[in-house]
């Protein structure tokens, strides 16, 4: 037996002995399901799968692998877009789930902040917060499955971005445990704290690589008494921002979605979902789903200023025809269309899907240069766009040409689509990335277009609390050279 071997086997003892049969497995079967991104586009192999129930045992669990140099890929909900959270090949790591840590520790309702686990559902902590007459305003597609601490370090945006901001703008406190299993407990809320860097921050969509969010304090926002939400057809993306500025114009803060979707992602969707209905009776080239809510009023009171708004577009000509939603139930089935989206066009075939921004007042002429262009470099794919136009977050769709093999087609002719697209958002002044993360999808092309100063801050930053690299390696920062 060499000496790597029995160092392996006594981490895996000590490992299991730590966490116990429901903490600790090695069974293909326990593991298996985990080692896939939710894409289906990476696939590793683990170890192990832990699932600590504590904080203390997360610390307890890093140390036991920082003194065995054995790598660690965090894992909350699964449900990644960059491959952030899925283990090489090498099957050297383990992952660690954080989903069994999913308690809401506490609610103040007065001061309007919650302090929970890393592995509470979005969902879950939605409806905790509505049961106390308050709400988190920060939503997504995969609210079911995503968690708190995936979110946390992924940065995430979602469909409320324009008003309320990213994940970063609602973590007020944090709790992680650092890679030589110290924790850094930073939960208690200050207005005013100027001791230093506010190292919160960094930690904030380092996507597991400095340490390892387990615990948060969370903002919350009095829930709204009115809401009123409006499914909009229109001919071109142009006019969809003149609305977004007319109806900022006329509902000033009441404003909180604003979504663009091309007919053929609402085909799709419609193709995809067999009790779907399209919510207006013509195609059209382009739709917008808007959303307003307010804090004092009722739903008659918005709609009728939304419906003000939208009569204004009309008349000058910047939509075809809308709708606005006239009970909940009708709101969420408009939402279910926009966030049904990414799971439809998967069903659709191969594609390279791309989480990209630019500035928002360039958002529509990105659209209409970048389309055309890559489909006449890459003959047979369609390019499809669809986002939160309010933030300039651009959900940019390559679905390959009919007939391509999946698997296949992304590994070859689709890295050079997404090569390309990451070239034009650059030139464009954008990012390629703007809410999903880089995960190890992105890192040699951040690694690519990337400022070379910011690149080797990160660096710096990656060695000084990582020096082992122990955390999710291979993701996120791009190595020397790369």
């Amino acid at each position: 037996m060499t000496t790597l071997t029995r160092t392996k086997d006594t981490f895996l003892a000590e490992a299991a002995e730590l966490l116990g049969p429901k903490g600790f497995t090695q069974l293909a079967e326990d593991i298996e399901p985990w080692e896939t991104d939710w894409r289906g586009r990476y696939t590793g192999s683990a170890l192990a799968l832990a699932s600590p129930a504590s904080t203390e045992e997360v610390s307890a669990l890093v140390k036991l692998c920082a003194k065995h140099g054995v790598p660690i890929v965090p894992q909350g909900g699964n449900s990644g877009m960059a491959g952030g959270a899925t283990p090489d090949e090498t099957g050297a790591s383990i992952l660690l789930s954080l989903r069994r840590m999913n308690a809401i520790r506490s609610i103040d309702v007065g001061a309007g902040h919650a302090v929970c686990d890393a592995g509470v559902i979005l969902q879950t902590f939605h409806e905790a917060a509505e049961a106390e007459g308050l709400r988190f305003p920060l939503t997504l597609g995969g609210k079911g499955s995503a968690t708190i601490g995936g979110l946390i370090s992924t940065n995430a945006g979602g469909t409320q971005v324009l008003r309320h901001g990213t994940m970063r703008a609602q973590v007020l406190g944090i709790e992680a445990v650092l890679a030589d299993g110290s924790i850094f407990d930073a939960l208690t809320v200050l207005k005013k704290d100027n001791r230093g860097f506010d190292l919160k921050q960094l930690l904030i969509g380092s996507e597991g690589t400095l340490g390892i969010v387990t615990g948060a304090t969370l903002r919350l926002l009095p829930a709204p008494q009115a809401r009123a939400t409006a499914w909009v057809g229109l001919s071109s993306i142009t006019d969809a921002r003149a609305l977004l500025r007319r109806v900022d114009r006329a509902l000033g803060d009441t404003l909180e979605g604003f979504e663009v979707v091309p007919a053929h992602c609402l085909d799709s969707v419609l193709a995809h979902l067999p009790d779907a209905r399209s919510p207006l009776g013509q195609r059209h080239a382009w739709n917008a789903l808007v959303e307003c809510v307010a804090l004092d009023g009722d739903d008659a009171e918005l709609r009728e200023r939304l419906e003000e708004a939208l009569a204004d577009a009309a008349e000058a000509e910047l939509l075809a025809d809308a709708v606005i939603a006239s009970n909940e139930r009708q709101a969420e089935d408009f939402w279910t269309l926009r966030d049904s989206i990414s799971a439809a066009e998967r069903a659709l075939g191969p594609a390279m899907q791309h989480d990209i921004s630019v500035p928002v007042e360039r958002m529509p002429e990105f659209i209409l240069a970048a389309s055309p262009a890559i489909e006449e470099a890459h003959p047979g794919t369609s390019a499809v766009a669809f986002g939160h136009l309010g933030d300039g977050n651009v959900h940019f769709h390559v679905l390959a040409p009919k007939g391509a093999e999946p698997g296949v087609w992304e590994e070859t002719q689709g890295k050079a689509v997404s090569a390309q697209v990451y070239d034009l958002v650059t030139e464009w002044g954008g990012s390629i990335s703007a809410e999903h993360g880089i995960g190890q999808m992105k890192v040699s092309d951040l690694g690519r277009l990337g400022d070379p100063v910011a690149l080797a801050m990160m660096r710096s930053v990656k060695q000084a609390l990582d020096p082992l690299n122990l955390l999710n390696p291979g993701k996120l920062v791009p190595p020397q050279g790369n």
